[in-house]
């Protein structure tokens, strides 16, 4: 299969570009500035706000990979990470669809709750939390992410193709994981707003290599991360500290994430393999 990937540049990007091509895909590689041509089977550059450079881009691609976004509220002035993210999933998807790609992955990300970066420090309504929670957030990124899974179901119903949204924590893996994890070692609080949530980079690629391949249709939303919390505290205590006020519909025991994660397994056949713990 030949994927585009958009945001090839980027942390996750590189990671699926790589996973992609070991598992047999070619790849083209698409950031603003061109990647290294050595990292893909093909290469490309230039802004995905102009429509007029997306028809060749999809030429010859049998799915897409859509990663290019800013990765958060204070990656620019808030008016651009919202026009930015949501233009650029709208214009990407629709032109995918257009051309007649059949399978997108739209990659999200858990903030499209709205909890991880809100400013009056939202809590879930329930844990765990399931893909039918409701969007409770008042900060652009996640806001951008949970329209952008709207622009990702929309584009699925016009052309009747597939378009997966996988809703991803912190991503890390090494010095940036380890620099993650002590922050929040230090101050369990530093990381209510996720809900402790992470996911090695690696394995968030294999999980996007598994979503372009996986019996599904329509537009599936899909919770991805690790079984287990970046704390040190048992997640039980973690929620009567941070979320007093989460009704607690399934007990969480030892270090367990709060996000339900079954249709990752069960929709992607998913497990991830990597963990910081010893």
């Amino acid at each position: 299969m030949k994927v585009l990937v958009t945001g090839a540049g980027g942390l996750l990007g590189r990671e699926v570009v790589t996973h992609l091509r070991e598992s047999g895909h070619t790849v083209r590689a698409h950031d603003r500035t061109a990647p290294d041509p050595a990292t893909a089977d093909e290469v490309a550059g230039g802004d995905l706000l102009d429509p007029t450079r997306l028809t060749g881009l999809l030429d010859g691609v049998d799915a897409v990979v859509h990663a290019a976004a800013l990765p958060s509220p204070e990656a620019a002035p808030h008016d651009e990470v919202f026009g930015n993210n949501v233009r650029a999933a709208y214009l990407v998807l629709d032109a995918a669809g257009r051309a007649g790609v059949r399978r997108a992955v739209n990659i999200s990300s858990l903030s499209a709750l709205g909890l991880a970066f809100s400013a009056h420090d939202a809590s879930p309504r329930f844990v765990p939390v399931t893909e039918d929670h409701p969007y409770v957030g008042d900060d652009v990124y996640g806001l951008s992410k949970y329209v952008s899974e709207t622009i990702a179901a929309t584009t699925a119903r016009r052309y009747g193709g597939t378009v997966v949204s996988l809703r991803f924590p912190f991503l890390g893996t090494g010095e940036r994981l380890r620099a993650h994890l002590a922050a929040v070692h230090r101050d369990p609080g530093f990381d209510r707003g996720s809900l402790w949530g992470w996911l090695d980079t690696r394995d968030a690629a294999r999980a996007i290599g598994a979503a372009l391949t996986a019996p599904v249709e329509g537009h599936p939303v899909i919770n991805v991360a690790a079984p287990d919390t970046t704390a040190l505290e048992p997640t039980a205590e973690l929620l009567r500290r941070y979320h007093p006020t989460a009704r607690v519909d399934t007990p969480l025991d030892g270090f367990a994430v709060p996000f339900a994660l079954a249709r990752s397994r069960e929709l992607l056949g998913f497990t991830p393999r990597y963990t910081w713990r010893p």
